[in-house]
C-alpha cells in the first residue's frame, strides 16, 4: 500500500478522509497533543486493521474521540457525578472512562469501560464531526515507539501500513491528556496530564490519586 500524504488544509481533505474511512481504511491527523491514527468505530475490520498496524496488545483498549459532548450519549454512560467534567474540560486534555454502552463494539474494549474525549484541534474536530460524530483514535505509532507531532515522523513509522495522513503540522505534543476513571465512586485518576487534580476535584470533589 502506498501511503497518500496532503494538507489538512486542502479543500477535500475531509472528504478524502472520510472515503477512507467508510472504506475501512485508517486516517492519520493531528490532534491537540499527538497525530493520531483513526478508524471507523463500528467497523470490526478497521478497528482490527488498527491494531495490527501499530502492533498494538489486544489487551489495551482503543479511545474513541468525539466531536462533542453531546455524543456521549451513543457510546457511554455518564453519571451525574461527573456530568460537569465535559462543560469544563472539553474540548481540551481530558480522557473519560465511563460505562460503556452496547454499540461500542468488543473489538473497541473487552472492558465494560470506554475511554472517550473531545480534542482541542480544529483538524481532529473536522474529521470527527464530517465522519459522523465518533472515532476510533490512538496514537499514530508503531506500539512502544515514540508519539510522532509530525506528518514526516507518522510517515517513518507507518508509512506504506496505512491509506493516508493528513499534514496539519507539528503537533503541540508534550503533555498527555489526564485520564480519569468515572465508572467508579469517588472517580480514580488513572493518568496524570494536562489537567491538574485540584482542577479535576473543584468540579467532582473527591478525586482518587495515583
Amino acid at each position: 500500500m502506498r501511503t497518500e500524504i496532503i494538507r489538512a488544509n486542502r479543500r477535500d481533505a475531509r472528504e478524502r478522509a472520510l472515503a477512507v474511512l467508510e472504506s475501512g481504511g485508517l486516517v492519520a491527523f493531528p490532534t491537540d497533543t499527538v497525530y493520531g491514527l483513526a478508524a471507523d468505530p463500528w467497523n470490526e475490520r478497521a478497528v482490527r486493521s488498527l491494531y495490527q498496524v501499530k502492533e498494538r496488545p489486544k489487551t489495551l483498549p482503543i479511545p474513541l474521540l468525539l466531536s462533542g459532548a453531546a455524543e456521549i450519549e451513543r457510546v457511554a454512560v455518564l453519571s451525574e457525578m461527573c456530568s460537569g467534567l465535559p462543560l469544563h474540560f472539553w474540548p481540551g486534555g481530558l480522557t473519560l472512562v465511563l460505562p460503556k454502552r452496547e454499540s461500542v463494539i468488543g473489538d473497541i474494549t473487552d472492558r465494560p469501560t470506554v475511554g472517550v474525549r473531545v480534542p482541542d484541534h480544529s483538524v481532529a474536530l473536522g474529521i470527527i464531526d464530517t465522519a459522523g460524530g465518533v472515532l476510533a483514535v490512538t496514537s499514530a505509532n508503531v506500539s512502544g515507539e515514540p508519539s510522532p507531532v509530525t506528518a514526516q515522523e507518522v510517515e517513518e513509522q507507518l508509512g506504506d501500513r496505512i491509506a493516508l495522513i493528513l499534514d496539519g503540522g507539528r503537533c503541540r505534543g508534550g503533555v498527555p491528556s489526564t485520564v480519569l476513571d468515572c465508572s467508579v465512586a469517588p472517580p480514580r485518576l488513572v493518568r496524570r496530564g494536562a489537567i491538574d487534580e485540584e482542577e479535576l476535584r473543584a468540579v467532582v470533589g473527591e478525586v482518587v490519586g495515583l
